[in-house]
């Protein structure tokens, strides 16, 4: 088994979770960071960082993306998911992976909103929004609609950048 393998099925995970639910939740988050200090005590680290790199990436993932969390546009699972990340990439990846996931995350934003002004496809714009159908029953939540899922959009940029990114 690939020391990335664990990487990418925990991605996977991260990601078919927030797509489907729009939650990162904290077992899931816990687990990945355990894997990633397991993997890094064994010395089966897939990308070559060290524990300072490590610790670094947990801090740079959890701290700029709680400034986002601190102004109401993030959600706490994506920062955590963020920091869990960092445990695994470090610092330095950081940056290309936070670049894809936004670009990817600002095209889900800018599809929705045009399909909100321009009602070409109704129920592109629901599964975009994570909502069912009006004759599926309403929608009672109180907290505010998150329609972006941000940690799936990283963990996908994270594959990308694992798989191709660093072959260069």
């Amino acid at each position: 088994m690939r020391p990335d393998s664990v990487l990418l099925l925990w991605l996977a995970f991260i990601a078919v979770h927030d797509f489907r639910r729009r939650i990162v939740p904290n077992w899931l988050v816990l687990a990945g960071a355990a894997a990633a200090l397991v993997q890094l005590s064994l010395g089966f680290q897939p990308v070559g960082i060290s524990w300072s790199e490590a610790l670094l990436g947990l801090a740079a993932g959890f701290g700029v993306l709680l400034l986002f969390y601190a102004v109401g546009v993030m959600g706490a699972g994506d920062v955590k998911f963020a920091g869990a990340l960092g445990l695994w990439v470090g610092p330095t990846a950081l940056a290309p992976i936070w670049i894809g996931g936004s670009l990817l995350a600002a095209s889900h934003g800018i599809l929705w909103l045009a399909l909100q002004r321009w009602p070409l496809l109704p129920r592109l714009a629901l599964l975009l929004a994570n909502q069912h159908a009006p004759n599926d029953g309403p929608l009672a939540t109180k907290r505010r609609a998150r329609f972006v899922p941000y940690a799936a959009y990283l963990a996908l940029a994270t594959a990308v950048w694992l798989i191709w990114g660093r072959q260069r």
